[in-house]
């Protein structure tokens, strides 16, 4: 899984790279928590990292969980491979009893929001774009 050229998926393994992933969007079942950045960087592709804490269970359990999401990750991720984006997964107990099927598609979802480009913030106190309702105008109400 080590990155050596654009299309492949790489891992993080630093910290910082943890948390810059963590300031993106998010997706959330009740099997993982997905978070994910765009990177302006050219070439380095697709890198997940797997997140499991202690309160999931001991070693073993925590170790297979990831073993799983290693799995996943290579299967889900060849259709993102190309975009440049840093993917958390902080994997949860219930991957142990889900089929791989499912935990295929639950990534694939996650990618397809995390993955999105965010739209531009509307400024604070600017009007919104959209026309008013039954020809009322603006901040007037008909009392």
């Amino acid at each position: 899984m080590r990155e050596s050229r654009a299309g492949l998926i790489g891992r993080l393994t630093k910290r910082p790279d943890f948390v810059a992933a963590a300031s993106g969007r998010r997706f959330h079942t009740e099997r993982m928590t997905v978070q994910g950045r765009l990177r302006e960087d050219a070439g380095s592709g697709l890198r997940f990292g797997l997140t499991v804490t202690k309160r999931v269970g001991h070693a073993t359990e925590r170790n297979r969980i990831k073993r799983r999401l290693r799995t996943v990750c290579q299967q889900a991720g060849k259709d993102f491979a190309h975009i440049n984006v840093d993917v958390v997964i902080i994997g949860r107990r219930d991957i142990l009893a889900a089929d791989y099927a499912v935990l295929i598609d639950d990534l694939q979802r996650a990618l397809r929001v995390v993955t999105k480009q965010k739209s531009p913030r509307p400024v604070a106190g600017s009007i919104p774009s959209s026309p008013p309702l039954n020809g009322e105008r603006r901040g007037h109400s008909h009392a």
